[in-house]
């Protein structure tokens, strides 16, 4: 088990996902961007750090239909499995590390809250960025969420790298049109204030096809 792997499952396996810093009662800036995109409602979604969120019951609701959940951590995944074992969803769950996830085909949309910026080393977020490359078709969305700049140094005892859209992009490299940024401030369930910012991506048919 990787000491990445065993962080995860020890969060999980020690506290409520009720309870865990970064836990929404409703998503609703996730939901918000992807309904953005105006992509079809059976359009392949990935939700990749998505765990114990509640994100995949609201894409439910809203009538999307082709989801798939990624994460490190099984108790996490165990958690959203056992919410969700009543609805009819057909959710695909992926219980893998983003910088080893094999892509069995492409995606219209990849969201990502918070799952990038814990990628310290740059070999690990230049894997990141190749599993990325290799699930978007061109016309693709790609939404991340970050710790902003100024915001937070670590989270659940890690640290992370703060993010700026000139930082990120230089990270992505060619590819990508950024269409949408923005603030968050984000109440943990203790009550305490995380500076969050978001970016929503498009792949550039013309440079992604280089790629």
């Amino acid at each position: 088990m990787s000491d990445r792997k065993a962080h995860w499952e020890n969060v999980y396996s020690k506290n409520s996902p009720l309870k865990v810093s970064w836990y929404q009662k409703e998503p609703a800036l996730s939901l918000q961007l992807i309904q953005n995109s105006r992509i079809a409602l059976d359009a392949p979604i990935i939700d990749v750090g998505g765990g114990a969120s509640v994100l995949v019951d609201y894409l439910c609701e809203e009538g999307y239909t082709n989801i798939e959940v990624l994460d490190i951590a099984t108790a996490a995944l165990e958690h959203a499995k056992e919410r969700l074992a009543e609805k009819s969803c057909g959710v695909e769950w992926h219980n893998t590390d983003v910088v080893n996830f094999v892509p069995a085909h492409e995606y219209a949309l990849w969201h990502d809250r918070a799952v990038f910026h814990f990628l310290k080393e740059k070999p690990d977020r230049k894997k990141y960025v190749s599993v990325l490359k290799r699930a978007l078709k061109p016309g693709a969305h790609l939404i991340i969420m970050a710790f902003a700049i100024g915001g937070p140094i670590k989270c659940s005892g890690l640290e992370i790298v703060q993010y700026d859209a000139e930082k990120l992009l230089a990270e992505l490299g060619e590819g990508f049109e950024l269409v949408e940024q923005g603030h968050e401030t984000h109440k943990t369930p203790a009550g305490n204030e995380q500076k969050f910012t978001f970016f929503h991506f498009v792949v550039n048919q013309k440079t992604y096809s280089n790629l």
